[in-house]
């Protein structure tokens, strides 16, 4: 019986592979529906929250703009993440499709109890250093990012409606987002009670105290590249291989048209990145100019600036912090606004946060890059601005909700 790790892409398993998703949202259980191929040996489960009642007795229903409508019925549905790791079975992709909150939470604990030996983490996360907990925590397990570009929505527990595209990118990670300096292990995560800039998230010290004693990956992706056993060149091979078989199945049997296998880990970074000029520039600023959605930004002067200023910062420093530059199929930042000009009525996914009073996404899309780029000597001033802005204004608005709330 082959093992998961000698089959080549193309040819389906003689044994089941296991899969679980932690997070059931509408990403979540669109990407779940096109992988779960039971006459395949493929096996997919969810972990669900709030909609844990609608997907057991029902299912997820699916209506979507490239498949139809059909209803998706996982191997199995667990209320949460303890109830998944029960039992004998060792899950071969643990997929995590959840709202990326570092300075809230330490995911990479939530999902400990599902990982094994031979269990490879999936990342399909915004923003760029979402892979950093995950690698300390499993230092040898290997790690697939996955960029989406989806539009998608959960119009009720248990129904998704899948609107436009179903592009993701895939590629092994093992260690080229770490926003510690060579000399420095740890990640910063600011919190509104840090008073030194250098706290950890919740959770995130018994990360660093309670991680496998296995050898860490180099803090460097480019260290002992010609080593082909050293542990980096070890995570980019077991990596590359686990994303180019998941590639193979979303494609092949998900006819996922869309679905780009990375040349290698850093080109995966680039492609965070673009988005990242996208994200870091719109997200925040619709939130901090009262509420506007991004055709609007972009047609009033000065905040069409403000926009392209950013964007034009993360554009010039991504390549000095990858040491790669962006290639010339990417859509620059000029022509990133043209297109813009005609997304009326759409609102970035922080400014909906902002709206509804939930957590945005700060860290991942402003802190992390931010330090990731100090951490390599590269300054991005503007978006340092807006990422103190933004969590100044969340931190105020989450004390002013604390108050309150002790008054009552």
């Amino acid at each position: 019986m082959a093992s998961l790790d000698d089959l080549k892409p193309g040819v389906d398993p003689d044994r089941p592979v296991h899969i679980v998703f932690v997070g059931a949202g509408a990403v979540g259980c669109f990407y779940a529906s096109r992988l779960h191929h039971p006459t395949h040996n493929i096996h997919v489960s969810l972990t669900a929250r709030s909609n844990y009642k609608a997907l057991t007795e029902n299912g997820v229903r699916l209506q979507t703009h490239t498949f139809g409508d059909y209803t998706f019925r996982p191997d199995h549905v667990f209320p949460s993440v303890t109830a998944a790791a029960a039992g004998s079975r060792q899950w071969d992709y643990i997929i995590v499709t959840t709202k990326a909150l570092p300075d809230r939470s330490d995911d990479s604990a939530l999902i400990a109890p599902l990982v094994g030996p031979n269990s490879c983490i999936v990342l399909i996360q915004n923003g760029v250093g979402v892979e950093q907990p995950y690698r300390a925590r499993f230092p040898t397990n290997p790690i697939v990012s996955a960029v989406t570009i989806i539009s998608a929505e959960q119009t009720s527990p248990g129904t998704i409606r899948q609107n436009r595209w179903t592009r993701i990118h895939l590629g092994p990670y093992s260690n080229s987002a770490s926003f510690s300096s060579p000399s420095s292990n740890t990640p910063a995560y600011p919190r509104g009670d840090d008073t030194t800039g250098a706290l950890l998230p919740t959770g995130a010290s018994a990360s660093a105290s309670t991680a496998s004693s296995q050898p860490a990956a180099s803090s460097n992706p480019t260290d002992n590249d010609d080593d082909e056993h050293s542990p980096t060149a070890i995570l980019q091979r077991t990596g590359a291989h686990r994303a180019a078989l998941l590639s193979d199945w979303w494609t092949r049997l998900g006819q996922i048209r869309d679905v780009d296998l990375a040349a290698d880990e850093i080109a995966l970074q680039t492609v965070r990145w673009h988005k990242l000029c996208i994200n870091a520039a719109f997200n925040p600023s619709a939130v901090l100019s009262g509420g506007r959605g991004n055709a609007d930004m972009v047609r009033d002067a000065e905040l069409r600036a403000h926009l392209a200023g950013v964007m034009r910062e993360i554009w010039a420093a991504a390549p000095r912090i990858l040491g790669r530059e962006f290639p010339g199929y990417m859509a620059g930042p000029e022509k990133i606004l043209k297109s813009t000009e005609r997304n009326v009525g759409s609102k970035p996914s922080m400014l909906l946060d902002w709206e509804g009073g939930r957590p945005m996404e700060v860290e991942v899309i402003l802190g992390n890059p931010v330090r990731i780029a100090r951490a390599r000597g590269v300054e991005m001033p503007r978006l340092q601005t807006v990422y103190a802005l933004v969590r100044s204004l969340q931190e105020v608005r989450e004390g002013k909700k604390a108050r309150e709330k002790g008054k009552l």
